[in-house]
């Protein structure tokens, strides 16, 4: 379940650990100011290899309980922030991936049923319906 619900920091790690690696962290900014309103639904799309994946693993590392990354942000665009710990490390975090899911579903054609399978353990879970 960690892979899904509350996931580490290490695909995050894996992009800052690259030769080269543009810091986007001041979009967390962003979603920090609007966490807590109507407009924090943010739908995070771009073309094909334009860094869906690292932008994900980033919101994942920063945002989940799953893990502790105060030292990977502290050198970061994000850490200049005044608000920078307060949203640190501090929510339950759903990631998926699809990539993740194409073998344990057993193919794309079963992605979907396979979703709906972890989505429904995360609800019994917490004993509610989680909003996204």
């Amino acid at each position: 379940m960690g892979l899904f619900l509350n996931p580490d920091n290490s695909g995050f790690q894996a992009a800052l650990n690259a030769k080269i690696y543009v810091d986007k962290t001041g979009l967390l900014n962003y979603t920090n100011s609007v966490l807590e309103s109507t407009d924090a639904f943010i739908c995070n799309s771009r073309p094909r290899r334009f860094g869906k994946s690292i932008t994900a693993d980033m919101l994942a590392a920063y945002y989940s309980r799953g893990c502790d990354s105060e030292e990977m942000f502290s050198c970061l665009e994000i850490a200049k922030s005044k608000e920078f710990k307060t949203y640190l490390n501090q929510y339950d975090v759903v990631h998926f991936d699809m990539q993740w899911c194409m073998e344990p579903a057993g193919g794309p054609e079963k992605v979907i049923s396979f979703i709906t399978k972890i989505w429904m353990l995360i609800i019994k879970i917490y004993g509610k319906a989680v909003l996204l």
